[in-house]
């Protein structure tokens, strides 16, 4: 995927603040400090266009960041983070509900779990929210370059079982300081989105 274009949109808080262009949407979920916002940048060849927060957990937005003029990346807030308040996170999932369920031009989700550590309950909840409103989804286990290459195969099937995956759902290894994945992440997305994305 050659990426001529890459820009932050905006960061909605509120249906109406979505943009209504009706471009493919590729959502991004995982847990706080999972590398979301890395993964972003790497995919499109940026280095800081999407932003980390100082503050884990506290982002309660939806950031649209404009790919090639051709689709969404949307960056949900991160979940699972310990110091956020139950009316926080609370409002996550009201924010995280509403547009994964009513929102037309969605047409993925990734959800990214951490290849070094099993997935969370808060993974395994989320996974399994997705599977029952039928949204598409694939897993991306980031920081593959942080575990030994002999390890990658016992790890992957440690994340897939916690999990329960479903095995046509799509896995992908993925490192964002080496670009592992990052070809094979693109191809999904762009068979979901129905778009030739060259």
């Amino acid at each position: 995927m050659k990426i001529t274009k890459a820009e932050f949109v905006i960061s909605a808080v509120k249906p109406q603040q979505f943009p209504d262009d009706a471009l493919p949407e590729v959502a991004l979920a995982g847990r706080s400090n999972v590398g979301k916002s890395s993964l972003i940048n790497r995919m499109i060849e940026r280095k800081n266009l999407a932003r980390t927060s100082s503050q884990p957990g506290k982002t309660q937005q939806l950031n649209y960041y404009r790919v090639n003029d051709k689709l969404y990346f949307v960056d949900f807030p991160g979940y699972g983070y310990a110091k956020v308040s139950k009316r926080q996170r609370e409002e996550w999932g009201r924010i995280a509900e509403q547009f994964l369920q009513t929102r037309e031009p969605l047409k993925l989700l990734i959800l990214i779990v951490d290849i070094r550590h099993p997935p969370t309950e808060d993974d395994r909840l989320m996974y399994h929210w997705l599977k029952h409103y039928r949204i598409p989804v694939c897993v991306v286990a980031t920081k593959a370059d942080k575990i030994p290459r002999g390890k990658w195969d016992k790890h992957v099937k440690i994340a897939k079982e916690t999990l329960e995956a479903d095995p046509r759902d799509p896995f992908v290894l993925f490192s964002s300081e080496t670009g592992k994945g990052r070809d094979e992440l693109w191809a999904i997305i762009a068979e979901a989105t129905d778009l030739n994305l060259e």
